[in-house]
């Protein structure tokens, strides 16, 4: 692997890898993690790293021979006025049902992910998902949610996403297939 892979510690508990859509590698990792075990890490995901990598790269290259048109921030704007009208409601829905309490819900534009859920129970969303089908919108509502249950990506956070959509592995193999178009759309 030729690419450079930037190194950020903080305070979370585990590392992981990520691949930008610029085609960089990103570990992130505990401050307490030995540099050997953050090694040991990246040797055991180097498939997925280059299969990821190849992606990104294909896809810099496609966007470079057809280049299309990025958001205007105008356009940013009614998408995020948008999120904040429609997510809090689908959030409050999907939590009654669930039996789960959250704290606030913040929408921003982000390339990188849909959503995220903080370890004080605070939800983000990307405004992006104004862009997709509303069963997209909801599946990611419900997946962060389950981190509410379940603050990591296991079989029974996995379990609880299925609990509420039974068909959740065509939802996110969407997001995964579209993911990338729906920026440049």
């Amino acid at each position: 692997m030729s690419n450079d892979i930037k190194l950020i510690r903080s305070k979370r508990r585990t590392i992981s890898i990520e691949i930008t859509t610029d085609a960089q590698v990103i570990v992130r990792a505990p401050y307490y993690a030995s540099v050997s075990e953050i090694n040991r890490v990246i040797g055991e995901k180097s498939d997925w790293i280059h299969k990821h990598l190849q992606k990104m790269e294909k896809l810099q290259k496609e966007r470079a021979e057809h280049p299309q048109n990025e958001l205007t921030p105008q356009e940013i704007r009614l998408l995020t006025t948008r999120a904040k009208r429609i997510i809090p409601q689908r959030v409050r829905y999907y939590a009654g049902i669930m039996g789960v309490e959250y704290g606030r819900i913040t929408i921003r534009m982000q390339k990188s992910r849909w959503g995220s859920c903080s370890a004080k129970g605070n939800l983000n969303f990307n405004c992006l998902l104004m862009r997709t089908p509303d069963e997209i919108i909801d599946y990611v509502v419900v997946h962060e949610l389950c981190h509410l249950k379940e603050l990591n990506h296991s079989d029974r956070f996995w379990a609880e996403v299925e609990k509420v959509f039974p068909d959740y592995k065509e939802r996110r193999k969407w997001l995964k297939d579209h993911g990338n178009e729906i920026i440049y759309e």
